[in-house]
């Protein structure tokens, strides 16, 4: 490897992990939104996935840059593939983690109500993930990345448990849908952080090994 590609690469490196630090950080405030309503933490977080945006951005920018440049291949062509569909994967957690602030501030319940208390158990499953993920890729570490795909089922069962209790609190209380709306779309963009946390995992564990194991850790949320 040319000694400009090192230096192409740990500056890429080092700019996809400021994103991602950024979007871990967004993410664990939207999910506390869940136990603490926060307005000026929705704002914090709307300001915050602007540098997202343009960090997302430039990661692609360099990605490509390299690619022209210097025609990585084996180990650094698929490092570079990786940290391009990472950044990707983290500019939607950014989004998601916007959508959650916005449903958490919105809702009438107090946020010691047991589907809060309960969103934000599994706001954290997914925030832990995330972290998880990002651990998986600074230290390269194949063994976490494939328990962090497994964990992936257990997000998912809550999800399936979270939404039935949902439904039936609907029926009930049929005057409060706006608020279980609302928390319908809380459960789902969280089981979505799991998802896409699972994809860094899938993506660092090709980058190390070459192995594509996307589809195989299968989930029991049908």
């Amino acid at each position: 490897m040319s000694i400009h590609l090192i230096k192409e690469i740990d500056k890429l490196r080092k700019t996809a992990l400021r994103l991602a630090g950024i979007v871990e950080e967004n993410l664990l405030k939207s999910v506390s939104i869940l136990n603490h309503k926060n307005v000026e933490r929705l704002y914090e977080i709307r300001q915050a996935d602007e540098s997202i945006d343009a960090l997302e951005v430039e990661v692609e920018e360099e990605c490509l840059k390299v690619l022209a440049l210097h025609q990585p291949v084996a180990a650094d062509l698929r490092y570079i593939i990786c940290i391009l569909k990472m950044n990707n994967d983290l500019e939607r957690i950014g989004d998601l983690a916007i959508n959650i602030a916005k449903k958490a501030n919105r809702l009438n319940f107090s946020t010691d109500n047991i589907y809060c208390r309960e969103l934000y158990d599994m706001g954290t499953k997914g925030t832990e993930m995330v972290h998880d993920a990002l651990t998986t890729l600074i230290n390269s570490d194949i063994e976490l990345a494939r328990e962090v795909c497994i964990r992936d089922d257990t997000l998912d069962r809550k999800k399936k448990e979270l939404s039935e209790k949902l439904i039936e609190a609907l029926k009930l209380n049929p005057e409060n849908a706006e608020d279980f709306i609302g928390l319908f779309g809380i459960v789902r963009n969280i089981e979505r952080v799991g998802d896409l946390a699972t994809n860094i995992c899938e993506d660092v564990i090709y980058s190390l090994t070459g192995e594509i194991v996307r589809h195989n850790y299968n989930s029991t949320d049908n």
